[in-house]
């Protein structure tokens, strides 16, 4: 048994298990409003558009740019100590929504607007969505 404390994780819930699910299956999921259409994330129970309550978890293409990011190299959370450093990405999907992930590949590649496309990484029991540059 290891030492290290296990990664912070989001809890699943009855609201977010159709993100945490599409993310177990290969696919990002995000939540869209059967009034208007906008796609939003985090999860939410009221369109911040149309002010609709319906809605639908719609597979999505996972392609976006990046928006921003950030280097870390100070050990904040013992769970991250092994994974120093790390980049925390800012992702604009192509649907809409930004998504704040992890980055898969070469920080020094990173630059404003370089296209990334989703991919799924297992960590513990859960898998969870990153990105890699693209093209």
């Amino acid at each position: 048994m290891s030492d290290t404390p296990a990664i912070p994780m989001p809890e699943i819930t009855d609201v977010n298990r159709p993100f945490w699910d599409g993310c177990r299956e290969g696919e990002l999921r995000l939540q869209r409003c059967d009034g208007c259409g906008l796609y939003r994330f985090p999860d939410a129970p009221v369109c911040p558009r149309c002010l609709s309550r319906a809605f639908s978890w719609q597979a999505v293409s996972g392609r976006g740019t990046v928006w921003s990011w950030i280097r870390m190299h100070q050990n904040y959370l013992p769970a991250f100590a092994d994974q120093l450093p790390y980049v925390v990405l800012f992702v604009d999907l192509e649907e809409g929504p930004r998504l704040i992930s992890g980055f898969v590949g070469d920080p020094d590649e990173l630059a404003i607007d370089l296209p990334v496309q989703a991919v799924f990484e297992t960590v513990g029991e859960r898998v969870i969505p990153k990105f890699r540059a693209v093209g």
